[in-house]
C-alpha cells in the first residue's frame, strides 16, 4: 500500500472540492472494496476523502411514490427496510445476495453501486489490463476467462461488472444524484447511463466527472414492483459472484404479460438492462414459450470466449427460472 493523505468531509460540497483539487484522491465510504484494492496496489489514491460522516444515510418515500436511497445508506439496512422488502423485493433479495452480512454491514449504497470488477487480472499487477494500465493489453481474452462477460464486451476488455444490487436497480427505472464537482448543482443521471462500456476505453467505467459524488439513488414507483424477484446463480451459495443473474419484475392481468422489467447480472460489462427480452414479453401470454422468447432475445447478441460460452445457456436458463418463479407467485 502506497503512503497516502487523509481528509474527512464536512460536508458535499467541501468533499467535492477537495476531490477536484487533488486528481489523485478517492472518497472513502465503506472501502469495502477500495481498501482491497489499496492492498494490491491497484488503486494507489495520494488522498482518502472520509465521507462517512456526510446526512446521506436515509431512505426516504416522497408523496409521489418515488424511494429516495441515500448513497451511504448501509447494504444490509437497505436490505431489510420495510419498504425496500414490499415495495421492491428485488432490490432487496439482490442485496442480501452480495458478499457476506459482516460486508454488507459496511457496504454503501453508492460505494456498491462504483464498486471495480473482480477479474482475477485486474487485481494482479504482474498481468497485463487495460482497465488497470491502459494500452498494455487484455490478458483475460487470451487467457482464462470462465467469469468473464459475454455481452458488453470489446477487443480491450471483457470484465463483467461484479454488482447485484446495480442489476436489480437498473431493472427498476433507478436514477442517481449526483454532487456536481465542486459541489456546485445537480445533475441526475438515469442509472442505465451511469456505467460506460468498455470500448476502446476500459479504464473509463463510468460517466461521472472529476470531483462528482453521488449523493442519493432513486426508484420510481412502479405499481407491479411488488411482484419482482432476483435470482443468482453462482458456484457456491454464499459469499460469490454471479455466473448469472436475473432481477425480473412482471405485471400479468389475466395470463397476459402487460409489462415486464429484465436485467442480467454476472454475464456483461455493466448491469445489463434487455430492452429486447422486455419487448418479447409484452402482451404476450404467461408461459413457458414467452419465457424462452425473451431468455433468447436477451442474450442474441452474447459473444463467447474459450472457457465462457456455458454462460449463455446459463443465462438463458436462469431468466426463465426467475419468471416462472415469479409468475407463481
Amino acid at each position: 500500500m502506497q503512503p497516502f493523505a487523509y481528509a474527512v468531509a464536512a460536508d458535499v460540497g467541501s468533499a467535492s472540492r477537495m476531490a477536484l483539487d487533488e486528481p489523485g484522491a478517492r472518497y472513502l465510504a465503506g472501502g469495502t472494496t477500495l481498501v482491497d484494492l489499496m492492498k494490491l496496489d491497484v488503486e494507489q489514491p495520494t488522498q482518502l476523502i472520509d465521507i462517512t460522516r456526510l446526512p446521506l444515510a436515509d431512505v426516504t418515500l416522497f408523496p409521489d411514490g418515488v424511494l429516495r436511497i441515500g448513497a451511504m445508506v448501509r447494504n444490509s439496512d437497505l436490505a431489510h427496510h420495510e419498504l425496500v422488502r414490499t415495495r421492491f423485493p428485488v432490490l432487496s433479495q439482490a442485496v442480501l445476495a452480495g458478499a457476506s452480512g459482516q460486508v454488507r454491514n459496511m457496504a454503501t449504497t453508492a460505494g456498491n453501486l462504483l464498486q471495480r470488477t473482480r477479474c482475477p487480472y485486474f487485481r494482479d499487477t504482474a498481468t497485463a489490463c487495460n482497465k488497470r494500465d491502459p494500452g498494455s493489453g487484455c490478458s483475460a481474452i487470451g487467457g482464462y476467462n470462465r467469469g468473464h462477460a459475454v455481452l458488453g464486451t470489446s477487443a480491450s476488455c471483457i470484465a463483467t461488472h461484479p454488482s447485484d444490487m446495480a442489476v436489480a436497480l437498473v431493472a427498476l427505472d433507478a436514477s442517481v444524484h449526483v454532487a456536481g464537482a465542486g459541489g456546485e448543482g445537480e445533475r441526475v443521471i438515469p442509472l442505465s447511463d451511469l456505467h460506460r462500456l468498455p470500448g476502446d476505453q476500459p479504464e473509463r467505467e463510468t460517466t461521472l466527472e472529476a470531483g462528482e459524488l453521488i449523493t442519493a439513488v432513486d426508484i420510481p414507483p412502479l405499481p407491479y414492483g411488488p411482484r419482482s424477484l432476483y435470482l443468482k446463480v453462482r458456484d457456491r451459495a454464499s459469499f460469490a459472484f454471479a455466473l448469472t443473474s436475473a432481477a425480473v419484475a412482471l405485471d400479468i392481468a389475466d395470463g397476459t404479460i402487460r409489462d415486464a422489467r429484465v436485467a442480467l447480472g454476472g454475464v456483461a460489462t455493466k448491469p445489463w438492462r434487455s430492452p429486447e427480452a422486455e419487448a418479447a414479453l409484452r402482451g404476450k401470454p404467461a408461459s413457458m414459450a414467452s419465457y424462452r422468447a425473451a431468455a433468447a432475445a436477451a442474450l442474441a447478441g452474447a459473444v463467447p470466449r474459450e472457457h465462457n460460452a456455458f454462460k449463455i445457456e446459463l443465462a438463458r436458463r436462469t431468466l426463465i427460472r426467475a419468471l416462472l418463479r415469479l409468475e407463481n407467485r
